[in-house]
């Protein structure tokens, strides 16, 4: 009863320093990445199921098991604007701050940076196509292993998951020695790109995007590979398994976040004559049909 009484007085998330504004877009900080449990409320009980089916499940051999799935970029061929197209079909479960289709917040996120970054048009693309990862979902995988935030599999847990210290309770490697000490499976310090995260879209995509050749700066892939990562970007956890290194890729996601997060509303841009310039985008740094 206390722990369900402090959920419900609300949770406070650590992505909100990306943003030290009070009021962004009309809509108050403190209001995005709102995790606070309402049985009432349809859509914040959703994401909650959504993250507590995710804990459960998200295990070292689960993980293994998608990798081995997806990694093999053999389940369709496609060209990058045909995979954005299938995001106008893609409400994400997940999300407690939009309930519109995906392509919405994807074209939302694009143009920000381009009237942030309008020499970066590199950076313009990532805003773009930085969700398209979630196609999986309309391939017989269910949205808790397809969105949402992620985590390291094979340590013990972050302090900074969302719903964490409840929702990996029925986990088994919550209880696996293997697993659960603070090292874990790694090395001290071994870098984050030698850690197993849990399944999702930022993985899959960074994995499509360097199968199939994409031209990107690689400071384009890490923000595709760890924008999710929340609990170490934003909260702080795993610094024991970091290296110095590893600075570098969190300024390039967080330089990335304040755009993902910060640029969500209903009001929706106008995608069919913004298409011409980010088809452009797609033909320089992603050109033709690509394995997925």
């Amino acid at each position: 009863m206390k722990d369900r009484l402090k959920d419900t007085l609300g949770m406070i998330d650590p992505s909100l320093l990306l943003r030290p504004e009070t009021v962004y877009e009309d809509k108050p900080v403190a209001n995005f990445r709102d995790y606070t449990i309402d049985d009432n409320d349809p859509i914040r009980e959703r994401v909650r199921k959504t993250y507590y089916t995710m804990h459960t499940n998200m295990t070292v051999d689960f993980v293994q098991s998608k990798m081995d799935k997806w990694l093999k970029f053999n389940h369709f061929k496609a060209s990058m604007k045909e995979a954005l197209y299938k995001m106008n079909e893609l409400v994400d479960e997940s999300d407690p701050d939009l309930d519109l289709p995906n392509i919405v917040h994807a074209f939302q996120t694009a143009e920000r940076i381009r009237e942030d970054h309008p020499n970066d048009d590199w950076f313009h693309l990532i805003g773009l196509i930085h969700d398209v990862g979630k196609v999986m979902a309309f391939y017989d995988e269910p949205q808790w292993c397809v969105v949402g935030d992620t985590f390291a599999v094979g340590c013990k847990w972050g302090k900074n998951i969302v719903y964490g210290d409840d929702s990996f309770k029925e986990n088994p490697d919550t209880y696996n020695h293997k697993y659960n000490t603070l090292h874990g499976m790694y090395e001290p310090n071994c870098g984050i790109e030698n850690l197993m995260i849990s399944w999702g879209h930022d993985e899959y995509l960074y994995r499509v995007l360097v199968h199939n050749g994409a031209k990107v700066p690689v400071e384009g892939l890490w923000m595709i590979r760890y924008h999710s990562f929340y609990p170490w970007h934003a909260g702080g956890d795993y610094e024991h398994l970091t290296k110095k290194e590893d600075e570098k890729i969190k300024e390039a996601v967080i330089k990335f976040n304040q755009y993902d997060l910060y640029t969500k509303s209903t009001v929706v841009p106008d995608i069919d004559a913004l298409w011409p310039y980010y088809e452009g985008l797609i033909d320089k740094y992603i050109p033709g049909v690509l394995e997925w």
